[in-house]
């Protein structure tokens, strides 16, 4: 019989392989797996008795949040499940075990919206400062990032890996890979958006010829996710804004005002990409038509008066 380390091992490169599970999700299986494993010294016949298997849940409500426990629980559950595929156990210790704890409901935090505005009247001072063609682009840039960041409620990590291909300025939208490779299609309701999105493009095009992705940094590489919080927090500063801004919140203010407006929860959950236990018997899609006529009457960016 095989250690502990080597079945993990082995279905990490199963979900790989065969699931085709993105590299993120297979990193968090690695970090839980090894957790789980050490645990019980990589000792095969202690980690499948129901016991030992509530004991290192104990141990983790001692250390981490309810949210986190969660997830590692499902990593786990996902692990034995293939264990029982693969016939190497014949009971699936999970089946005795009755896991229901409480979690706590963290509503997402959203940017009030005279923030989001006063945010942007600098980003768009900032631009008519500079003084070189390096500062130009640069504000370009991230004129461009949050815009797109609050226009379309993408996801951080979404937006660093958008090709150039992914932006239509004709159809005015964009076509953005989510999670487990999932595609969606989002249109840009306002014009300023589009232009600011014009505006960077212009300013690369040289340093683009070189690379396929939409954004990228000094060095013509792909954009980073810290280079976006970096951003963030440097134009937060010169707005004089206190409350501390993440690229996610611009994600949950997306959604929230736009929920604010009245609009269909399926749509917005179309939108970012979203899938829902509650409502998977009525989800539907979101023509283009009807997309484009939600986030041009809809978003709240169309009511900020500056530009």
């Amino acid at each position: 019989m095989k250690n502990l380390q080597t079945i993990i091992s082995d279905y990490l490169l199963f979900c790989h392989n065969q699931k085709r599970l993105d590299y993120k999700t297979i990193k968090a299986y690695k970090i839980d797996l090894s957790q789980f494993s050490n645990f019980h010294s990589c000792d095969f016949s202690k980690s499948i008795n129901p016991d030992s298997i509530e004991d290192f849940i104990s141990t983790l409500h001692q250390s981490y949040k309810p949210k986190t426990v969660r997830r590692k629980i499902a990593s786990l559950k996902a692990f034995f499940h293939y264990l029982e595929y693969k016939e190497i156990i014949l009971i699936n210790p999970f089946n005795k075990l009755q896991i229901k704890f409480r979690e706590p409901i963290n509503l997402p935090k959203v940017i009030p919206l005279h923030i989001i505005e006063s945010f942007l009247i600098t980003l768009y001072k900032q631009e008519d400062l500079v003084s070189t063609s390096f500062q130009a682009k640069c504000i370009s840039r991230d004129i461009a990032v949050i815009e797109l960041l609050f226009a379309t409620g993408i996801r951080i990590s979404e937006l660093c890996s958008l090709k150039q291909s992914n932006i239509d300025f004709i159809e005015k939208n964009v076509l953005i890979n989510g999670k487990g490779s999932k595609e969606r299609r989002i249109q840009i309701g306002n014009d300023d958006v589009i232009l600011a999105l014009r505006n960077y493009h212009e300013y690369f095009k040289k340093e683009l010829i070189n690379s396929d992705y939409f954004f990228i940094n000094q060095r013509n590489n792909r954009l980073s996710e810290q280079s976006v919080r970096n951003m963030i927090d440097k134009h937060s500063k010169l707005a004089a804004i206190e409350l501390h801004i993440t690229p996610h919140m611009f994600r949950h203010s997306f959604a929230t005002y736009l929920l604010e407006e009245d609009v269909d929860i399926r749509y917005i959950q179309e939108m970012l990409g979203h899938s829902s236990i509650n409502i998977t018997q009525i989800y539907t899609h979101v023509t283009m038509a009807k997309q484009k006529n939600i986030l041009t009457k809809k978003h709240p960016r169309n009511t900020f008066l500056f530009k």
